[in-house]
């Protein structure tokens, strides 16, 4: 039977159940099937060496499995990187990449042998050419055992957390298409709310991860999502520490889930070793027992003890050998064992537990690193220099007129790993033995002297994020996140902006990462090189619009209402976090104080002095209570609507079945929320709230549709949420440029998460979205001060605004500085209410 005929086969056999689930689109296998056979012939005639720049999506997918079925040899690798080492070495046939597919040759021009299907790198993104050759018997035999242990059943579905280029995301593709389970195609990060959407959506059970993904679901509040079809977890990729094994065990016991170990390398095609769930909570050390068909021993040597030493794998997966050029490529299998590098010992129960390391690899981040190529690629950089590892760090030694700063920025660049993963020093000569040979035990050594690199940028960061926190910077622990350290609404704006300027970028959620991973860029700096977040942008610009059109500078309308789509927007993304129903009510509460008090404040402080406001707007209920004199109630209707907004939704949320259904199907909740707050927005019959109170329920869906524009994570449901709000804007204001305005901020943060601008500009926006609030509250009774002079009026109002609002942030600081000494842990219930309030639902 050909391999065409074999896999094809294999996939129509599973026949109309779901194989591939998207942010888009379900595929069957019968359909996934067609879709291999009808790309086989773009792939070219004879039997071709194909590099596949790889995406977790389905067309990535459907090549990949076209190129196997019709007996090519693919080589995956990462997309967006350097692959000119490989490229250079093996002269592929065929390149496909995202532009598409590129035919080398018109012939294939390799010898092939027989057997070879795979070609993986080992070496992370060190551009190594030395590739492991994979035959398709190893393939099936690893996807066989895989499914065996883990028990994969045909209603299992599984997201792609890792990319399809490394052998351990390959494997829980290839495992489940075995089964006839089902995938789920996601490129998105687990830190990512869409990943979520998608992965509750189509019910994933299961989740894989190197120790890094669980590091960000401890961060996200994993352990309070509701996830009702999540079956297991497994883990692979590294070493996880054994505390680390012991919690996230019996977290998945509380909740009937398994949590699987898993040892392997890609030389054994993925697997070798499993450590069974019953186990990880008595045995959080071990690697385990041998996957179904393979075999584990022990080689002593006389340097290390009795029942210790190399641990040898051999089995049906253990590869047909390595590849260095393209001569080596028609060779068939020139081992039968792997000699992994690692010391083991064999418990008494028949576990396997690995005591240290032989060899000259390290695993970091998923990432098996070769450090002697590191080491040559630093020398192709004129750097003489000898690496090691050392307490989960690559130790760097380097003789070189760089300096450590660079030489670690180099370091990590060529290694594929964060900048806080290396620990570089530059001596004056490379440490070696009496032999000559490298003293890579001395360079471990280097690890323990004081990192002055590291501690200028920690320092630095910690200097910053004291500032703008108002903390001490001796007591800020750099493991600790913005959020860890009580980041809020104040905050948020300040801090994104600074920390942008600071670092030359702005990392994706950085206020949920830690500050030693908030590496400064090593890009030059350009004019146009900053970022600054949309609803940030909108918040500044909407102000701008409000003031300028009250003080009657020009009239511009429409800003209260964006404004009221941006709160929205950031009660979508920050408001409702991952954490149970209680602290989320808790989040609310605070929110809505946020707002309200420093509103009531400023109205008895108004009342006090002139006659602009009524006794209703000192309890935020005009609207409500009337009078219904247009400047009297029309003033501050945003922080009205807004209030009350957030009251109704602190009570659906504290509902157990809202919140259910808020967790399932976030998109979902927030557009039904919509379409009730649409046709609300329509005159309804029975329905007689009074002119003033009927407004208030009548501008609830700019909010609703700037929350539902926050769990919009794919390319239809963004367009139905721009196409609802274009419906409802018509006729709305009854004036068409308004309603064009209106339109125009919801198109921008709906489609445009960021934008590019000069840092000047982005430094402004920060400066008056931050003050957005104080602005809003303060501008009614400062423009008039200007008399005929608008231009001055609407400048003065913002200068007051922002003058007053780092006035209230020192009060908050000096009150705050008595907590200073407090530790991370002592801050951890201010911390957890910060998600909320880094959502900057305030004006």
């Amino acid at each position: 039977m050909t391999p065409s005929a074999s896999l094809v086969g294999c996939l129509r056999s599973h026949g109309d159940r779901v194989a591939l689930h998207t942010e888009t689109t379900q595929l069957t296998y019968r359909d996934l099937a067609g879709a291999v056979t009808a790309t086989g012939p773009s792939l070219g005639s004879g039997r071709r060496l194909i590099l596949l720049e790889t995406r977790n999506d389905t067309e990535t997918l459907t090549r990949y499995l076209a190129a196997l079925a019709a007996g090519h040899v693919v080589i995956p690798v990462p997309a967006e990187r350097d692959h000119h080492a490989i490229i250079d070495t093996y002269d592929p046939d065929t390149v496909i990449d995202a532009s598409g597919i590129h035919h080398r040759h018109r012939r294939a021009v390799h010898r092939l042998h027989d057997d070879l299907a795979l070609l993986m790198s080992t070496s992370g993104s060190t551009g190594s050419p030395k590739l492991v050759r994979l035959s398709r018997i190893n393939l099936i035999s690893n996807a066989a055992a895989i499914s065996e242990y883990l028990d994969i059943r045909e209603t299992d579905r599984a997201a792609t957390t890792l990319p399809l280029s490394y052998c351990y995301g390959l494997s829980v593709v290839h495992s489940h298409l075995l089964r006839g389970a089902g995938l789920i195609l996601t490129g998105h990060s687990v830190v990512d709310d869409r990943f979520w959407e998608l992965f509750r959506r189509h019910r994933g059970t299961s989740l894989a991860g190197v120790p890094h993904t669980f590091d960000l679901l401890d961060r996200i509040g994993f352990d309070a999502m509701e996830l009702p079809h999540l079956r297991y977890l497994t883990q692979a990729g590294g070493r996880m520490p054994p505390e680390q094994v012991s919690r996230w065990a019996a977290h998945a016991r509380e909740r009937g889930r398994k949590f699987f170990v898993m040892y392997g390398a890609t030389e054994a095609t993925a697997r070798m070793a499993y450590l069974p769930p019953e186990a990880a909570l008595s045995h959080p050390g071990c690697i385990g027992r041998p996957i179904p068909g393979g075999a584990l021993s022990i080689d002593s040597s006389d340097d290390w003890p009795d029942g210790t030493g190399e641990l040898v794998y051999t089995g049906p997966n253990v590869m047909m050998g390595y590849a260095q050029q393209p001569a080596d490529l028609a060779l068939g299998a020139t081992v039968d064992e792997l000699r992994t590098g690692d010391i083991a010992r064999r418990g008494p129960d028949g576990l396997y537990e690995i005591v240290g390391r032989s060899s000259r690899f390290v695993k970091l981040y998923g990432l098996r690193i070769d450090l002697q190529r590191l080491e040559a690629a630093l020398r192709s950089h004129d750097t003489a220099a000898l690496c090691a590892e050392h307490d989960g760090r690559i130790v760097v030694a380097a003789t070189t007129r760089r300096s450590a700063h660079e030489l670690r920025q180099l370091t990590a660049a060529a290694a594929g790993v964060p900048a806080t993963a290396v620990r570089a020093v530059v001596v004056p000569e490379l440490p070696r033995l009496a032999s000559g040979k490298p003293d890579y035990p001395a360079v471990r050594r280097l690890a323990a002297m004081p990192d002055p690199d590291a501690a200028t940028d920690a320092v630095d960061l910690r200097r910053l994020f004291a500032d703008v926190l108002h903390l001490d910077p001796t007591t800020i622990d750099t493991r600790a996140s913005f959020v860890d350290l009580g980041g809020n609404s104040l905050t948020y704006v300040a801090m994104s902006v600074r920390l942008e300027q600071a670092i030359g970028h702005l990392p994706a959620r950085w206020h949920l990462m830690p500050l030693d991973r908030l590496q400064p860029t090593t890009a030059p700096r350009r004019r146009w090189g900053s970022t600054v977040e949309t609803s940030v942008a909108l918040r500044a610009a909407a102000i701008v619009l409000i003031v300028g059109s009250h003080a009657d500078l020009f009239k511009l309308w429409g800003g209260a209402h964006v404004l009221l789509g941006v709160a929205g927007y950031n009660f979508g993304r920050f408001c409702l976090t991952p954490v149970p129903r209680r602290q989320r009510v808790l989040h609310l509460r605070n929110t809505i104080a946020w707002i309200a008090v420093p509103s009531i404040v400023w109205v008895a402080i108004a009342l006090a002095v002139t006659d602009d406001y009524h006794i209703s707007n000192l309890l935020l209920a005009n609207k409500f209570l009337g009078p219904p004199d247009s400047m009297t109630a029309g003033r501050l209707w945003f922080v009205e609507v807004l209030v009350w907004i957030l009251v109704a939704l602190t009570v659906v949320v504290w509902l157990p079945r809202a919140d259910r259904w808020e967790r399932r199907r976030p998109f979902g909740f927030a557009a039904a929320l919509l379409v009730v707050g649409l046709a609300l927005r329509y005159d309804l019959p029975g329905f007689d709230l009074g002119r003033e109170a009927w407004f208030t329920v009548l501008a609830f869906w700019f909010f609703a549709a700037g929350w539902a524009a926050a769990k919009a994570s794919t390319l239809w449901q963004r367009t139905i949420v721009t196409a609802v709000v274009a419906m409802g804007l018509h006729g709305y204001f009854g004036n068409p440029d308004r309603e064009m305005l209106v339109l125009a901020g919801f198109v921008l943060l709906i489609w445009l998460p960021a934008l590019r601008c000069p840092a000047a500009v982005a430094g402004v926006c920060g400066l008056l979205a931050e003050a957005s609030l104080y602005i809003y509250l303060t501008h009614y009774q400062v423009y008039p001060l200007a008399g005929d002079h608008p231009l001055i009026g609407v400048v003065l109002s913002l200068a007051t605004g922002v003058v007053l609002t780092r006035l209230v942030t020192a009060v908050r600081g000096r009150v705050a500085g008595r907590s200073a000494g407090l530790s991370v842990r002592e801050l951890a219930p201010r911390a957890e209410l910060a998600e909320s309030k880094g959502g900057m639902i305030a004006p």
